[in-house]
């Protein structure tokens, strides 16, 4: 997101002065990590959560129409870059991988092709196959179906213009080209500790240079927090009206990582089911191909657990930290409504190996625990807000927070989070830089950028052909 909105601004006002403050050594370490990431391909074909089923049986599309929308956004900005010569080789963040959705049992089944007929309404799920011959979905994914035995009915919809991106990847190499530009100064090894408004309405930025224990003052017109779950604790430095009652709940993470080649190798697809009763979402479990420093993975998971870090490299007492008077009472109540998905952490906390195999055998009934390795994933903070009456709702979403006076903008949250990045920052130029978005020269660049801007693809199915056709060719993608 920092990545992403750092090149916006630079591309749409060359004149400005950015300066880029990163507690770790290396950019996008974190949440951003291809490791770390809960999923790399997010854009609404095959994550079920997008698309819940309602108490009458129907099935909710909206936020999987707002997310397949806002990904090819995404899609057409990473082309542009490219075709700027600012983005090198395109394979070095994303890919063509199928993506796929896998139920099994007749309620989920029943569900499954709801879901496909609600989903072919919009043009741009178009070209999503369902069927529920199990040799058809043998030949999409060979390995979800050896040594799969009895009766059960199998459903699969597969995508095959999917994408694995690699966010780490892309990030870095943003930060890259930003570093290269005029005016833009990139800090490692340091640690923003406070921040404070002045008068003129500007802010004062203290930053900590960890290699020698310097301090250093920076004053800005303009912030932008970015820090993944490490974003609400500065969020509560900044002290802004628009930032009371926010809370976080912190997820964590594992993955089993396949060590054997050879199984590595039979499969390519990211494979989606349902997630259990009481999961968060970053928790729909999948056997995932990913394409990583070239070369490709297979993941299975995540299994969600809990701590109390905000961040993957943070501190035990972020949790702790984050109470306030202003946020006590919504958390308390987020908390109690919450039980079963702490139950469901809790539980997940203390599963053994066993367990865990367990459940890689439901989606590859074949496996053998001498293939899989448990690796750590990322730390994910899910936003805890005020309602009207002042309670606490856990949001698994993204949330942007910004001051009024659109000086200081926040980014809360997770899922979808990456794969939306442009539009959301395209959101927030909205919010905080309104007058140079209305201006001629912003519009006109913005188009330049993404064709589509301030347009619904699904509502123009001719343009929207066309450009997933360009950005296939440019990213070197399947269409």
């Amino acid at each position: 997101m920092s990545a992403t909105l750092g090149l916006l601004l630079k591309e749409l006002q060359p004149n400005l002065k950015i300066e880029i403050f990163e507690r770790l050594d290396v950019a996008a370490a974190e949440s951003s990590d291809a490791w770390n990431n809960a999923g790399t391909g997010h854009s609404a074909f095959c994550e079920l959560n997008y698309t819940p089923e309602l108490e009458d049986g129907s099935v909710e599309t909206k936020k999987a129409v707002k997310i397949v929308e806002s990904f090819e956004v995404s899609r057409q900005f990473w082309a542009y870059l490219v075709e700027q010569g600012l983005l090198d080789n395109p394979e070095s963040f994303i890919r063509s991988v199928p993506h796929m959705s896998f139920v099994w049992g007749d309620k989920n089944v029943k569900y499954l092709k709801k879901r496909f007929e609600e989903l072919q309404k919009y043009h741009l799920f178009k070209g999503m196959e369902y069927t529920e011959d199990q040799n058809q979905i043998r030949e999409w994914a060979p390995l979800i179906m050896e040594g799969r035995k009895g009766t059960k009915k199998l459903a699969a919809t597969s995508m095959k213009i999917g994408t694995d991106v690699n966010f780490g990847a892309l990030t870095r190499s943003i930060f890259n080209h930003l570093q290269k530009q005029d005016g833009v100064k990139m800090h490692f090894n340091h640690d923003v500790k406070d921040l404070k408004k002045y008068e003129d309405g500007s802010w004062k930025v203290k930053v900590k240079d960890e290699t020698n224990g310097q301090k250093k003052r920076v004053k800005a017109k303009f912030v932008f927090i970015g820090a993944g779950g490490g974003s609400l604790l500065l969020l509560e430095k900044a002290n802004i009206p628009e930032g009371n009652g926010f809370g976080g709940f912190p997820v964590s993470g594992q993955w089993l990582k396949c060590v054997n080649p050879e199984i590595i190798e039979k499969h390519q697809a990211k494979v989606y089911g349902k997630a259990s009763v009481g999961a968060p979402p970053m928790s729909v479990p999948h056997i995932d191909t990913r394409m990583i420093d070239g070369e490709k993975a297979l993941l299975f998971g995540p299994y969600a657990g809990f701590s109390t870090k905000f961040l993957k490299q943070g501190s035990y007492f972020d949790l702790a930290q984050s109470i306030k008077l202003n946020n006590i009472k919504p958390m308390l109540s987020a908390g109690i409504k919450n039980i079963p998905l702490t139950k469901y952490l809790i539980d997940q906390v203390f599963q053994s190996s066993e367990d865990r195999l367990k459940a890689l055998k439901e989606y590859l009934p074949d496996a053998k625990k001498e293939d899989w390795v448990l690796e750590n994933a990322g730390q994910r903070v899910q936003v805890i807000k005020k309602d009207k009456e002042g309670r606490g709702v856990l949001e698994f979403g993204t949330e942007v927070v910004n001051a009024a006076d659109g000086t200081l903008a926040v980014l809360l949250g997770a899922s979808p989070g990456a794969s939306t990045t442009v539009s959301i920052m395209l959101d927030l130029l909205g919010r905080c830089f309104p007058e140079q978005l209305a201006s001629p020269e912003w519009q006109s660049k913005l188009k330049e950028m993404i064709p589509s801007y301030g347009i619904s693809l699904n509502d123009q199915p001719e343009l929207a052909d066309t450009l997933r056709a360009h950005t296939a060719k440019v990213l070197k993608l399947e269409n």
